[in-house]
């Protein structure tokens, strides 16, 4: 898998949260409309967002975030996402993904 392209759809996020999130596996999941280079990012229900990293060099953002946001939360003015669950990769996704608290806008 990792000298091939990874595609990162819409079933392959379903297959991830069916296998890792049972208890949201019921939630609709669509692709944000403008999703970046660095993670292909998804709606699930109307609460959360599925980041996954769209090539290996991006992976380790996966952590940064996930060690500086909740440290942030509480002195900046504006609402930041807050990491929800760092996953394991998987058979069809080799590296971590992420899934945040959606905000607004």
């Amino acid at each position: 898998m990792a000298n091939r392209e990874i595609t990162i759809d819409t079933d392959l996020v379903t297959r991830l949260i069916k296998t890792q999130f049972p208890e949201w596996a019921n939630l609709t999941i669509n692709p944000v409309q403008i999703s970046g280079n660095d993670n292909r990012t998804f709606h699930l229900g109307d609460e959360i967002i599925v980041r996954l990293p769209s090539k290996r060099c991006y992976v380790p953002q996966i952590e940064q975030e996930h060690f500086w946001l909740p440290r942030y939360k509480d002195l900046v003015p504006q609402p930041i996402p807050i990491p929800l669950a760092k996953e394991a990769p998987a058979e069809d996704y080799p590296w971590v993904w992420s899934v945040y608290q959606c905000l607004e806008g």
